[in-house]
């Protein structure tokens, strides 16, 4: 009995050295991400029927061609950091796309997806820690960045609106991986 917790004692002592040694928490104390680790149905059901009256706007036969989340790499396979930095991109891009239509249907739709996403973003950019700044993305994430920066040089605004909007709820995942902090899929 005695030894059992010894054995246990000796767990938690080291837990808690080797925590303080290899911190792992790149984000703010006191703050959480918790809120995005599982996206409401309610926020997932706006985005789709913003999708949806999208659609209906959209111009047919635009010829696009971008695959900015079509990645060979998963989010999962980042660092917390990375993460951070990848999903924060991704949102402001998002974010700015939604904003451009000036279409009263669609500019319905997409007002309580809009609100979501630009929470998020402060949520986000609210819990970096202030060493994130110095933090260099790998080469995966550089490499992305840069791809997400030549797109919306060369690419016509409809096909990054139209982009955009197709992949939101992608991006809502991304978050709710970033906000996780450990594997996800």
């Amino acid at each position: 009995m005695l030894c059992l917790r010894l054995a246990t004692l000796l767990v938690l002592v080291l837990e808690v050295s080797l925590g303080a040694a290899f911190p792992h928490d790149p984000l703010r104390k006191g703050c959480s991400l918790f809120r995005y680790r599982q996206i409401e149905r309610d926020e997932k059901e706006a985005v789709k029927k913003m999708q949806k009256e999208f659609r209906k706007i959209r111009q047919p036969g635009r010829n696009c061609n971008i695959w900015l989340f079509d990645r060979e790499w998963m989010l999962a396979q980042l660092s917390v950091p990375d993460r951070v930095v990848l999903v924060e991109a991704e949102l402001d891009f998002t974010i700015m796309m939604l904003q451009l239509s000036t279409h009263p249907g669609f500019t319905k739709t997409r007002q309580r997806p809009l609100d979501f996403l630009t929470h998020a973003r402060e949520h986000l950019r609210g819990c970096v820690s202030a060493p994130a700044p110095s933090h260099q993305p790998s080469g995966k994430v550089s490499q992305w960045l840069q791809n997400l920066q030549e797109a919306m040089g060369r690419e016509n605004i409809g096909c990054l609106q139209d982009y955009a909007v197709r992949h939101v709820l992608e991006v809502l995942e991304d978050l709710k991986c970033a906000a996780l902090q450990e594997q996800c899929s």
